[in-house]
């Protein structure tokens, strides 16, 4: 069985990866705008949890695009 800390980091690298294609495909939508900036942007309503800022990013998605 695994424990629970093992599937949390599971999850937030798995979170971090999807941050970073999102990252990845509107900086080469944005040239010039630093990756570092775009990753704020997206995850400044959820900074301190990425599960939560998987939620907002999903919930922005069905919202509206990018």
């Amino acid at each position: 069985m695994t424990r629970i800390e093992d599937r949390i980091e599971e999850l937030r690298a798995e979170i971090d990866g999807i941050i970073d294609a999102r990252v990845a495909r509107i900086a080469s939508e944005s040239p010039g705008v630093p990756a570092g900036v775009i990753r704020n942007l997206l995850t400044a309503r959820a900074p301190s949890c990425r599960c939560a800022q998987y939620i907002e990013l999903c919930s922005a998605e069905t919202n509206s695009p990018d």
